[in-house]
């Protein structure tokens, strides 16, 4: 009920409460996906710093209650620009609905969401079922500086238990994640199959050292016989195998930063795809670990390689 905005902003240890709704409408065509929300236009835009837009867009947006935000990845895909006319019809909340853009967003960071498209929450309210009205879909509080989530959850959860409704708080990376699971266990499938790649990893490099070790078996018998120790030899071949994994591991998370600059292959569903910069290290770290494992048999064979058989064998 749109009546636990007041109740939620006297709760202890929040700062700020808005509120929004899912739409779900669509956009010329059922392929055209991309979030539309019922907005509050008094909070929403200070709950969220990082999307940015002009204050003058901000204003044209409140004055207009017809009036739309989109992101700027949204207004790209479509060709949006200020001030065009533009009809969503709605599933949920059936009928032709008409918005005026009023303001482009953008992301202050590179992970920043700009798929979104924002309308007033009291146009969609005013449209709908009675027996719907003065609903909102969710709720959004910011804490106060220094405060525990999980106690000022229990804390909310507490003043609306055995109500009429009841709520469920969550902090925001929860919500959000609930979202991708209703696609399927995202988490567990890009897990298998980063697992499955590690291990091709680790299969790939130790068959290519332990190739290249029976091939220059002559030649690590020569690096011994001049005088090279058993610890130089064993270094040389583990060296070797980490450049091979650390090529391979570059290339790989090369490809994939690519990919993620490539834009939305989800059609909207899964709208941000950004690679870190922390994420890039990680990945080379474990190419170069993992080629490290995968060369130590061969590297430890080479070591223990006696000169006298290595050069009967040739």
């Amino acid at each position: 009920p749109i009546a636990y905005r007041d109740r939620l902003a006297r709760v202890p240890g929040l700062k700020e409460v808005t509120f929004a709704s899912w739409f779900g409408g669509v956009y010329q065509d059922e392929k055209n996906f991309f979030a539309q929300f019922a907005v509050d236009p008094d909070g929403y835009r200070a709950m969220y710093p990082e999307f940015v837009l002009p204050d003058d867009q901000w204003e044209a947006f409140r004055k207009d209650k017809m009036g739309a935000i989109a992101g700027a990845y949204t207004a790209k895909r479509f060709g949006w620009k200020i001030g065009d006319r533009i009809p969503i019809r709605g599933t949920i909340y059936t009928g032709e609905w008409q918005f005026n853009l009023r303001g482009i967003y953008e992301g202050s960071r590179p992970q920043d969401d700009t798929s979104q498209f924002w309308f007033h929450w009291d146009y969609l309210n005013e449209r709908v079922e009675p027996y719907i009205k003065n609903w909102a879909g969710w709720y959004v509080v910011r804490l106060d500086p220094g405060q525990d989530a999980a106690a000022v959850s229990s804390r909310i959860d507490a003043q609306f238990a055995n109500s009429p409704f009841e709520t469920r708080t969550q902090t925001e990376q929860a919500f959000m994640a609930s979202f991708v699971k209703q696609m399927g266990n995202i988490e567990f499938l890009m897990l298998s199959i980063g697992g499955v790649v590690v291990f091709t990893l680790l299969l790939v490099t130790g068959n290519t050292m332990a190739t290249a070790v029976r091939e220059r078996t002559g030649e690590l018998a020569v690096l011994k016989t001049v005088g090279f120790s058993d610890p130089f030899v064993l270094g040389l071949v583990l060296v070797e195998a980490a450049l091979l994994a650390l090529l391979g591991g570059a290339l790989g998370v090369a490809l994939a930063k690519v990919f993620t600059l490539g834009g939305d292959p989800t059609g909207g569903m899964l709208p941000v795809f950004y690679l870190p910069g922390w994420a890039i290290a990680a990945g080379i770290v474990l190419a170069v670990v993992v080629g490290t494992l995968a060369g130590l048999l061969p590297a430890v064979g080479a070591m223990r390689l006696q000169v006298v058989q290595a050069l009967r064998r040739l």
